[in-house]
């Protein structure tokens, strides 16, 4: 008989990892189909408003909707997957996930649209930091910059599919196709979820750690995020109103006495070792610099190679082709860096890329070429791929084990809320009548600058390589799928973990 506490036998050791790439497809699964989820619809909203008769306000908030649920729900999300296991947070959010797109499929009426969309979102916020906890606490934390490479890399797949998929469907079966579209694959990996059981640990001896749930910090902070995206998201429509003063003054004192609410707080929505560790906010602010500068210039480009170049939406899709490209085969290579230059040395090129393939993109003009509007894209794609898998490492890495789940909400709004800051500031910067052909220089420059203060917060990133250990056999006791709810895990200290400098 083994005695207690002994390393596992091959057997075990075989069984664990393969419990991890099961871990590793649900996560990579799901963050590929939220993703192909936000792009189809892009596409099938002219046709969806047409059929349902609605306004073009109406269609808007199909997508504004799901943004301001997602948004608010996210850091909630994360906790109570660290209450309750992230595993069974990620299978209740795939499975409502997949049913509330069903559902709009179905929809008689805008109006269901609508809300199905805002279930959709809380669905959503559910799934999504779970993903990356599943990974966090599956992977030792030496091992799980390839993980969340390959992640990326599926989003970066899926966002480049999803409009060629959802333009094809749209054209020969109409848009409520592209609401089944991930319906199959998204059942299939929440059964998985159900099914696939792995023993929860007993409780190490002595062992009094319960995540409880800090509800009133989770209201303060919904209110922030609510005021603020709803508040970004109208800004470009209405410009500075008073009611986008109100909004922005409702979103600054909620965040304020969201912070006070957090330092005095027993049991913190936020825990302490998270909420004032300078290595993790600074890699949500270079995910913020990241995605604002990127979808900002994408925003911008979109609208020259259609109305200044006269390109028709395939023609400005091949353009931009090769930032997917790079998006998918330069996340494993980022990986690769962040194991052997560590995440300052890895960041910091990076946000200089997405800083060069910005400001490339504003000195194009009616002369250029395809080749030279494709090298912009590709040097921005291979900027944007490496910083995304440094900082969300970092992130999540950084963070411990039993705050795993609000490590990846909080990566997760600081992606959802960057995009809504470029788009608004883009919008802004081009003025009231989309003049892109005047004002696409100012603007991308002003992006670029964004990219550049990414940069800056990427030096504040440790300077030390992931150094990576040999894979050994799991410690008995260990839930490598992240089932188990984090008051009955047992704790252990993280293998060949670098500290910061």
């Amino acid at each position: 008989m083994r005695a207690a506490g002994a390393a596992p036998t091959g057997a075990a050791w075989t069984r664990a990892e393969g419990h991890r790439r099961l871990t590793l497809a649900m996560s990579v699964t799901g963050a590929a189909l939220v993703a192909l989820d936000g792009t189809v619809l892009t596409v099938a909203q002219p046709a969806m408003r047409r059929e349902l008769g609605a306004s073009f306000a109406q269609a808007q908030w199909t997508s504004t909707g799901y943004l301001i649920a997602v948004a608010s729900l996210l850091v909630f999300s994360g906790r109570l997957g660290d209450r309750y296991g992230h595993r069974r947070v990620f299978a209740l959010g795939i499975l409502g996930f997949a049913t509330a797109s069903a559902g709009i499929g179905l929809a008689s009426g805008v109006g269901w649209v609508i809300a199905l969309r805002v279930v959709q979102g809380v669905f959503g916020a559910l799934l999504q930091p779970a993903t990356l906890g599943m990974l966090r606490a599956a992977y030792p934390s030496d091992r799980l910059a390839l993980p969340i490479a390959l992640r990326t890399s599926a989003i970066g797949l899926a966002a480049a599919a999803g409009p060629l998929v959802g333009g094809a469907l749209t054209d020969r079966l109409g848009w409520r196709a592209v609401f089944f579209l991930g319906v199959g694959p998204a059942l299939v990996i929440g059964v998985l979820a159900l099914v696939v059981r792995i023993p929860a640990p007993a409780p190490p001896r002595g062992a009094d750690r319960t995540v409880r749930l800090d509800l009133p910090g989770a209201g303060l902070l919904a209110l922030a995020l609510v005021a603020l995206v709803h508040t970004l998201v109208a800004l470009p429509e209405g410009g500075p109103t008073a009611v986008v003063a109100l909004g922005l003054a409702v979103a600054a004192i909620a965040t304020a006495v969201f912070v006070r609410h957090e330092r005095a707080a027993a049991d913190p929505l936020i825990p302490p070792a998270v909420f004032r560790s300078a290595t993790v906010t600074s890699a949500l602010g270079v995910l913020v610099s990241a995605t604002a500068a990127l979808f900002g210039a994408l925003f911008l480009a979109t609208y020259f190679l259609q109305d200044v170049l006269a390109l028709d939406p395939l023609q400005s899709g091949l353009r931009a082709l090769p930032l997917a490209v790079m998006m998918v085969a330069g996340a494993p290579l980022a990986a690769m860096a962040l194991r052997r230059y560590g995440p300052r040395r890895t960041a910091v090129p990076g946000m200089a890329l997405v800083a060069a393939g910005t400001f490339l993109l504003s000195r194009l003009d009616t002369a250029s070429t395809a080749p030279v509007i494709g090298g912009c894209f590709l040097v921005l794609g291979a900027g944007f791929s490496t910083v995304m898998v440094t900082a969300t490492t970092v992130v999540v890495r950084d963070a411990p084990a039993d705050a795993a789940g609000v490590a990846g909400g909080l990566q997760q709004t600081a992606m959802n809320v960057g995009p809504v800051l470029g788009i608004a500031a883009a919008t802004m910067l081009t003025g009231a009548d989309g003049a892109v052909r005047t004002s696409l220089g100012p603007a991308l420059t002003v992006l670029a600058a964004v990219a550049v203060v990414g940069a800056l917060l990427a030096t504040r990133l440790p300077t030390a390589a992931y150094a990576r250990s040999s894979p050994a056999p799991e410690p008995a006791g260990a839930d490598p799928t992240g089932t188990a709810p984090a008051e009955t895990r047992p704790t252990k200290a993280p293998r060949s973990r670098v500290s910061p400098p």
